[in-house]
């Protein structure tokens, strides 16, 4: 049995973001889960205007459909919708409304992200598709090719969202402090270091999540002897 930690946790709640470590995850079924349970890590109770959570599906489980356009990420194991089959380190964008049924072939872990559609006048919904994130091209993030930024959604504003992956080399870091109107989530898949949001700064490693809200203060930087690497949503491509 585990000592107790005597109320102590790297985790962090404050107005404009949140870190969220695995020693404090809560786990709890969702409407429309069987056989799963999730870890939500943000919601609009929490501030955001975005959903994101950790499923977690025993053999057989499975997802149903929802409303809003759903993110999905394959940390471990298989999933299979839409007639194709999902393997680690694969994702798929459901779009909203879509009956799109989500099932677990193995034991399996996937990231989650559910946002309703804010659609643009005279632009057409994006539809399902899937892909392998290592069939994206890397690119280098403002120049520095130790920071490679690989684009999981299409670059259309038809998206009124953006999932990237972010990988950092020991050492590297965001070149500059950013303040803007995006919110974020994000998942850190590997690696660690330290990152400042507002004016605290925290260490951070694999299994952390982190939300930012808009305008939260906010950098990175890749510490250790292995690259950083994460998930990170933002709003995109709308008025605010």
């Amino acid at each position: 049995m585990l000592m107790h930690q005597l109320g102590q946790t790297r985790s962090a709640h404050y107005r404009d973001h949140l870190l969220q470590t695995p020693d404090t995850f809560v786990r709890a079924p969702l409407p429309g889960m069987c056989n799963a349970t999730a870890i939500v890590h943000i919601g609009p109770a929490g501030g955001a205007r975005f959903t994101q959570y950790t499923a977690e599906f025993a053999a057989g489980g499975s997802l149903q459909p929802t409303s809003e356009q759903r993110f999905l990420f394959v940390l471990e194991g298989e999933l299979t919708l839409e007639g194709r089959t999902l393997h680690a380190e694969e994702y798929a964008y459901v779009p909203a409304g879509r009956h799109t049924v989500v099932e677990a072939t193995i034991s399996t872990r996937a990231a989650v992200i559910e946002k309703p559609y804010q659609p643009l006048p005279g632009l057409e919904a994006p539809g399902f598709f899937a892909r392998r994130e290592s069939e994206i091209e890397p690119k280098p993030l403002m120049g520095d090719p130790a920071l490679e930024v690989r684009t999981l959604l299409p670059d259309d504003p038809a998206f009124d969202c953006a999932v990237n992956t972010m990988t950092f080399q020991p050492g590297a870091a965001l070149p500059m402090v950013e303040i803007h109107v995006m919110e974020h989530g994000l998942l850190m898949l590997a690696g660690g270091g330290i990152y400042r949001l507002g004016d605290c700064w925290y260490p951070v490693s694999a299994g952390d999540f982190i939300w930012m809200a808009p305008y939260c203060p906010q950098w990175f930087g890749a510490l250790g002897k292995a690259p950083a690497r994460y998930l990170i949503y933002k709003d995109w491509n709308r008025n605010p």
